[in-house]
């Protein structure tokens, strides 16, 4: 992957809808992406609905079967955790992975599953920034003491800290205005999701006046975008299969043609590189189907040719 300036991550097979887990094709799947140099593996947060694995016990998993590639989160649902224990848990895989850990996070914006929690939607936003603010004091001070509507500790230590100094980069999702101002606030890095490349375009630009207000520098701040791909010729098939796996795990088939990139591997190059013009710095690369064969050919097919 010849551009240094350029980052492939690649999205850990995720959704099983049919039982048991073949643990020896996801193992083959981590070490090959790591052998691929692709720099990172990536999980998403889904929680009901879709069969899909836990994002955090996945990424310790997949922390155990590599050694050098980075592990990430895009997003966990950071505001229906509970932060003691997120913090712990987080700090907890990025000593096992040796400090590879990259954290995000995001509000997300479905509220009818929060009772689910035995949580109210109500005062989510302060929730959320409450508990990020927790997770940094427990990651970096000696003694916590915190006192807020929604958690209090008096003089508390949590151990071990992150293996990075001071605690893993918090990369921040979702598309609002308010969203992106608090990903540049709080973050060293932004991931968008499930949007067509115009309106990448258009929040990157956003992003990018916010980070100029600010006063950061760009160059510190990781853009990323989530990207739904599938290499292959029958572009018919491609399209069926993501429909599919669009259904199943989101509940609709109508946002594929907007949101994903399917075809040839010309067509996957020219719309990757689109993805790219736009501002992305990373492209987290998401095959449904296939998985060893697209993360094979993407890399040598697609991402070598960038």
């Amino acid at each position: 992957m010849s551009n240094p300036e350029l980052k492939f991550g690649i999205a850990i097979p995720q959704q099983y809808p049919r039982l048991p887990v073949d643990t020896g094709i996801l193992q083959s799947f981590l070490r090959n992406a790591e052998g691929l140099d692709y720099h990172s593996l990536w999980t998403a947060e889904q929680i009901f609905s879709a069969p899909s694995l836990e994002p955090l016990t996945l990424l310790t998993y997949a922390a155990a079967h590599t050694q050098k590639i980075k592990l990430g989160s895009a997003v966990l649902l950071a505001a229906l955790r509970n932060p003691v224990h997120l913090a712990k848990a987080l700090a907890t895989l990025d000593q096992l992975s040796q400090g590879r850990l990259i954290v995000g996070l995001a509000l997300g914006a479905n509220t009818k599953i929060y009772p689910a929690f035995g949580l109210s939607p109500e005062r989510r936003l302060r929730r959320y920034l409450d508990g990020i603010e927790l997770m940094q004091k427990l990651w970096t001070e000696e003694k916590v003491s915190h006192d807020s509507a929604f958690c209090r500790l008096e003089n508390e230590s949590l151990w071990p800290k992150p293996f990075q100094c001071p605690h893993p980069p918090l990369w921040f999702g979702g598309g609002s205005p308010n969203a992106l101002r608090r990903a540049v606030r709080l973050g060293s890095g932004w991931i968008g999701a499930r949007e067509s490349t115009d309106l990448f375009k258009s929040r990157v630009e956003a992003l990018r006046q916010c980070l100029t207000e600010a006063k950061r520098d760009p160059e510190t701040f990781m853009i990323g975008k989530r990207v739904h791909i599938a290499l292959d010729g029958d572009k018919t098939r491609a399209e069926q299969k993501l429909a599919e796996w669009f259904g199943q795990v989101y509940g609709s088939t109508g946002i594929v043609e907007s949101v994903a990139i399917y075809g040839d591997e010309q067509e996957c190059l020219d719309k990757v590189a689109a993805v790219v013009a736009a501002g992305a710095r990373l492209l987290i690369l998401h095959p449904v189907y296939d998985y060893l064969e697209q993360a094979e050919a993407l890399a040598k097919g697609v991402l070598a040719r960038l």
